[in-house]
């Protein structure tokens, strides 16, 4: 009998030390309220005051996409991109990352400095508005600053494909298809190929987008091929949009993308 106890609450132990385990090792994170899909601006690094501080008035920044895991952002004269992993206890990783290959000679960041951050960094806090990425328990390796715009505003947005097709720009057109949604008023300006546009947007939670009072020039190019009123169209249909890395895309419920457009750095 003594042994057939002994048994069960052996049993008994063993069942309380697996769920224990596992309760250890599925942690939630802390804390990461707004973390993700939030554009961050380096307000600090390693104690250096960078506010105020932009190239191409952009200042450094970078954005966490919940979506695919995926961090963009800039780093003082190039942008970049790669994959982050968030764990228990507001632990993060970055993998290496992708950059364009832009010359800066005059500028006045440290692009290698701002990028070890997220080879070194291992953790974060988040209070408010404030982010600090650090290594183990050392001061802040930089600090940021959540952004009052979100990642697609005060961008030139250029078109690269409606409805599945590449677009082209053609020989005599003036310039390329594009648009920008300037934070001051939330105002669309943009050129749809022949004529410029205009007109309003309001962004919601959830990546959600709307365009209203769309107007155009009234200019005549008839010798420009292109057809005008299928791209203002995009600016009726939209109602969100994905960002990945410097490509945008404008979607209508979960159907394929209506148009995707690129980033464009000047």
């Amino acid at each position: 009998m003594k042994m057939k106890i002994t048994a069960v609450a052996l049993i008994a132990l063993t069942i309380m030390s697996c769920n224990t385990g596992k309760k250890a090792t599925s942690g939630t994170v802390q804390n990461t309220d707004g973390v993700e899909n939030t554009q961050w601006t380096m307000t600090t690094l390693e104690g250096q005051d960078l506010t105020g501080m932009s190239q191409n008035d952009q200042p450094i920044h970078f954005t966490l996409n919940s979506k695919d895991n995926k961090v963009s952002g800039y780093s003082g004269c190039n942008t970049f991109m790669g994959t982050y992993k968030i764990e228990a206890g507001n632990q993060i990783s970055f993998s290496q990352m992708g950059m364009t290959r832009m010359a800066c000679p005059d500028s006045k960041i440290n692009e290698s400095q701002v990028m070890s951050v997220f080879e070194t960094a291992d953790n974060f806090t988040i209070s408010g508005d404030q982010l600090t990425l650090n290594k183990a328990k050392r001061a802040p390796l930089a600090e940021f600053k959540k952004s009052n715009s979100a990642p697609i505003v005060e961008k030139y947005w250029k078109l690269k494909t409606l409805e599945g097709k590449e677009i082209k720009m053609a020989d005599n057109q003036e310039r390329e298809i594009f648009f920008t949604l300037k934070s001051q008023d939330n105002r669309v300006t943009g050129f749809a190929g022949c004529n410029s546009i205009s007109g309003e947007y309001s962004l919601e939670e959830g990546n959600r987008i709307r365009f209203s009072h769309m107007a155009t020039t009234m200019k005549m190019c008839p010798d420009v091929q292109i057809n005008e009123s299928e791209f203002l169209q995009i600016f009726e249909l939209a109602d969100n949009y994905d960002i990945n890395g410097d490509e945008l895309s404008l979607n209508v419920g979960r159907r394929a993308p209506l148009a995707v457009f690129e980033a464009v750095y000047f």
